[in-house]
Order: C-alpha cells, then sequence, then structure tokens
C-alpha cells in the first residue's frame, strides 16, 4: 500500500505531493513500482495536527482521485462525505483512523458502496495521543478493541471477508508499545483478518537509532521491521518507499517459502 499524502503538513511526506498533478504522478509510479493499491489521503493524522474542514478534504483529494481513475485506490478518510465521494470516483478501500466511530455514517456509506474497509486502533485523537499513552497489556487491549470493532462494522452490514485489521502503530503508542505489537503480532493475526503495518518512517525508527528527538525513520529501518512484521503474520504494508519494499518483501518471501 503506496502512501500519498495531499497535505501539506503530514509527518514524513507534507508538502511534497499537495500538487494534485505530484500527488497523481507519485501514484503513477507507486503502482509501476509494484503497489497492490494506493491510500491517498487530505488530512495529516501526525501527532498534534489539527482537524481540517470537509470542504478542504474534498478540495485537497477529488482532483487527484479524478485522475487516477482505474487504478487501485484506498481513501485515508474518517468523513463519510470524503468516503462517499472517494468510492463513486473508483476508490476500493476506506481507511479509517477512528475504527468507524469518528463519524456515524461512515459504515453505512462503506456497506452501500460494497467497500473494503480497514479498522485502526487509536488511543485518543491525533492532537493528543502522543501526550501519556498507558496500556496494562497493549496487545491484549488493541486485539480486544479490533475485535470489539471488527464485530460493530459487520453488525452495519459490512462482509467479514471485506475488513482488514490496523494495530495503529504510533497512534497513541510509545515506542515500547509499538514493538510489543510487532513482537506479538501472532495475538492479532488470530483473529482472523488481514493485518496492516504501518510503521514506514515512524519516529520510533528514529528513536531506537539513537536520537530521542526523531520525527521520522529511514527507508532501510523501515524495510527491516516490515520483514519482520511478515515474518510474523502481516501481510498488507502500508509504506512510503514502494520499490524497496516490494523488494524486500519478495525476497522475504521466497526464503519462508521454501
Amino acid at each position: 500500500m503506496g502512501v500519498v499524502n495531499v497535505t501539506p503538513d503530514s509527518f514524513s511526506d507534507g508538502g511534497v505531493n499537495f500538487d494534485p498533478g505530484d500527488a497523481a504522478a507519485a501514484a503513477r509510479r507507486m503502482v509501476a513500482e509494484g503497489a497492490g493499491i494506493i491510500d491517498l489521503g487530505g488530512e495529516s493524522t501526525r501527532p498534534g495536527s489539527e482537524e481540517v474542514s470537509l470542504d478542504e478534504e474534498l478540495r485537497r483529494v477529488v482532483p487527484v482521485l479524478e485522475a487516477l481513475q482505474g487504478l487501485p485506490l484506498s481513501i485515508d478518510t474518517a468523513k463519510s462525505q470524503v468516503a462517499a465521494r472517494a468510492l463513486e470516483l473508483g476508490a476500493e478501500l476506506v481507511n479509517d483512523i477512528t475504527a468507524l466511530r469518528g463519524d456515524p455514517e461512515l459504515a453505512a456509506v462503506a456497506a452501500e458502496h460494497g467497500a473494503y474497509v480497514c479498522l485502526m486502533h487509536m488511543q485518543g485523537e491525533p492532537r493528543t495521543m502522543q501526550d501519556d499513552p498507558r496500556y496494562e497489556d497493549v496487545v491484549a487491549e488493541v486485539a480486544r478493541f479490533l475485535d470489539e470493532r471488527l464485530t460493530f462494522a459487520v453488525s452495519q452490514g459490512i462482509p467479514e471477508e471485506s475488513i482488514c485489521l490496523d494495530p495503529g502503530i504510533g497512534f497513541g503508542k510509545t515506542v515500547e508499545h509499538n514493538f510489543e505489537l510487532l513482537r506479538r503480532l501472532d495475538e492479532l493475526t488470530a483473529l482472523g483478518r488481514p493485518i496492516l503495518v504501518g510503521i514506514s518512517r515512524k519516529s520510533s525508527l528514529g528513536k531506537i537509532m539513537g536520537d530521542p528527538d526523531a520525527k521520522t525513520g529511514t527507508a532501510a529501518a523501515s524495510i527491516g521491521a516490515a520483514v519482520l512484521a511478515y515474518e510474523r503474520g502481516a501481510s498488507i504494508f502500508r509504506v512510503h518507499d514502494v520499490r524497496e519494499h516490494v523488494e524486500a518483501l519478495t525476497a522475504a518471501r521466497a526464503v519462508i517459502s521454501r
């Protein structure tokens, strides 16, 4: 899953693809490099980010969606009206960081359009989620939350086979929480749905390299974490560096399949 943020303030690529033409070109390049789907977002959810209006989010993503019709697309949004417009323009998946809690109409929109849905765990909200995240057992609590949201989504008419789950690396978690989730990923795959891992360039990867103030991590560290997550059962990888991840994961698959 290639990441294309049409935002000025996303943590890693903010501003790089803010122009719709640049965003569309980046998406096409990622597909050529082997991405199975492109995750298009018009609102930053980095720690400390502020919510953008419905009109502004639509203004950012609609021209890109129109330019990319025919490509496999995901819309990264928690707003039902943004999701509805994206699905009308050919998006196949709704990637919702609130796990259908942010907008009461979003589940119905996804069900009506027969869309795939990704449900993510987040403690708190983007503006405050990294202030002081705490858990008794992060993996057990995330697994319980995702199981509950999976049950809810199915109750709203979204087929279970259309749902994937995301533990929300970096969304209300410390560095240790993030790596504990990866170490015990089998407890999440036990829920029976594909697990999406989005650790690409996350600040935790920079911090384990010795920089306590790191805001991002490197591509090399991202690939290392992705390969280990693959070994532990993850099947969808949300990444910024598509070609490098495709090559590393292809090699990992060749080794594991023998």
